[in-house]
């Protein structure tokens, strides 16, 4: 895998950029935000809908425990067992896709994409994202040659991808499908693929997106809705204004933690989808830039992190990063563009800092799986660094 001409370097002067630190802080710092924001957003709505101000924060605090426990797991899991499993994983994430299909998965606001599970809901498209991205990864280290040279080598993950991809429209889960299909998409170009293989795929993908939001009136409308959403802005376009009255109100630095009036009631999916609109408001644009920075950080560092992975011979590792990077990235992207109106309007959660435990967990558990990789890195710089030169004197090698 030749992807070091792709990836910029990070050094300066001397200064190496270190980027488990910064994958750490920043991922506990977008943690700690989530949790102080989904109890300034929810509070009012969990009061009015559940009986309890604290219903949300309760059981965030329980998700961000479980998903840091999760992240100690995967750290502790060698990255030789995903790339060994990846036909495993890729059955899990097809199952699940399947099963959420069946009289066991939960239908909320029109959409299957929940099944229960104990105490809350799993929602399977976060779980079938990463256990492709896995098979996708080994895919493109074992069948290297195939994928650069061979056209069928090429469609081949494609066709997985593409079923995934129906299931996901079924349930439906557009913004899911669009997350899991350009990071499959970017994990396939970092190989090495050449740009002008995508050309097909590109101006396929964009037929099928018209189609898609053609056929459905509610995809429609949505569409027409984010082209001018205040023409209807006590329908089709109300979410869209109402977040986008957030932004204004929170100016420069906010109304302060705790003031937002659009979460009460005003704003729908505030402590959810919307989130970012109430960090806005409540932080102002220093507040939102500081989000926007720190989801940069934590992208890069995963990057980076691949980068050298991909230097010292662990190719595997290097793909695994770039895709669990991208997935987070992207959906972080799409959030924050859907909430400042850049995008039409999707279901999308904004990674370790919207409420949802589904969403939460995995992320943890890929944050985790990048920080794998970089532990193996550095063990393998160490032993190549402590092992004794050998010297040979006269026909005889010593150490």
């Amino acid at each position: 895998m030749q992807v070091a001409a792709r990836i910029p370097q990070y050094q300066t002067n001397g200064f190496e950029f270190q980027p488990l630190p910064v994958l750490v802080l920043t991922s506990v710092a977008l943690l700690v935000i989530g949790m102080v924001m989904i109890s300034s957003a929810s509070m009012d709505v969990a009061a009015a809908t559940m009986g309890n101000s604290y219903h949300y924060v309760v059981r965030q605090v329980i998700f961000a425990m479980l998903g840091c426990l999760a992240a100690l797991v995967a750290v502790n899991i060698p990255i030789s067992w995903w790339e060994r499993s990846g036909w495993l994983l890729l059955g899990v994430g097809l199952f699940v896709l399947v099963l959420v299909l069946t009289p066991l998965g939960r239908t909320v606001n029109g959409s299957t994409r929940w099944i229960p599970v104990f105490f809350f809901n799993v929602q399977v498209s976060e779980v079938a994202k990463l256990c492709l991205i896995a098979y996708l990864s080994g895919y493109v280290v074992r069948r290297r040659e195939a994928l650069l040279n061979d056209w069928s080598g090429f469609f081949r993950p494609l066709i997985v991808l593409g079923l995934a991809v129906g299931l996901l429209m079924i349930e439906p889960d557009f913004g899911a499908s669009v997350v899991l299909s350009a990071a499959a998409a970017g994990v396939i170009f970092l190989s090495g693929v050449r740009l002008t293989r995508f050309l097909p795929l590109i101006g396929l993908m964009v037929v099928a997106g018209t189609v898609l939001v053609v056929s459905a009136p509610y995809r429609l409308k949505r569409v027409v809705s984010y082209l001018d959403p205040w023409k209807d802005q006590f329908d089709s376009g109300y979410q869209l204004t109402q977040s986008l009255i957030a932004f204004g109100r929170g100016e420069w630095t906010g109304v302060g933690l705790g003031n937002s009036v659009q979460k009460l009631f005003f704003l729908p999916e505030a402590h959810t989808d919307f989130i970012f609109a109430i960090i806005a408001e409540e932080f102002g644009l220093i507040g939102a830039l500081i989000v926007v920075g720190l989801f940069t950080a934590l992208v890069v560092s995963g990057f980076v992190i691949g980068r050298r992975a991909e230097r010292s011979g662990m190719p595997f590792g290097a793909c695994f990063s770039y895709g669990i990077s991208m997935l987070v990235g992207l959906q972080a992207a799409i959030n924050m563009c859907v909430t400042t109106g850049l995008l039409p309007t999707k279901g999308l959660t904004l990674p370790l800092v919207s409420y949802g435990g589904s969403s939460l967990l995995v992320t943890c558990v890929g944050l985790g799986i990048i920080a794998r990789v970089e532990m193996e890195r550095l063990d393998r710089e160490k032993m190549a660094a402590d092992k004794p030169a050998r010297k040979v004197k006269g026909g005889a090698v010593y150490d």
